[in-house]
């Protein structure tokens, strides 16, 4: 997967991203989907519901792009690691 610049980021409509408002976790084709899911835990600052609404976009464009997903439901997915503190 090619990574996006600034300006290729620009260039994408915000409807286009799992999360529009902050503009993270484009969904341009399979591989974007794929990276979507694989990084869905790691966005932070978002609300309960606008995971809710990013998931249906990803769900969405998961079928568009003949994406298989093995989870039903974002709740599914593994839980962003925790760091651990030095001892």
């Amino acid at each position: 997967m090619a990574k996006l610049d600034t300006a290729d980021r620009k260039k994408i409509p915000a409807k286009k991203y799992a999360f529009p408002k902050e503009r993270k976790e484009p969904l341009e084709n399979a591989s974007h989907v794929r990276n979507a899911i694989a990084r869905f835990n790691q966005v932070e600052g978002v609300s309960g519901d606008e995971k809710d609404a990013a998931w249906k976009r990803i769900k969405t464009a998961a079928k568009k792009f003949g994406v298989e997903m093995n989870e039903s439901s974002r709740k599914e997915l593994k839980a962003k690691p925790t760091k651990k503190k030095a001892s």
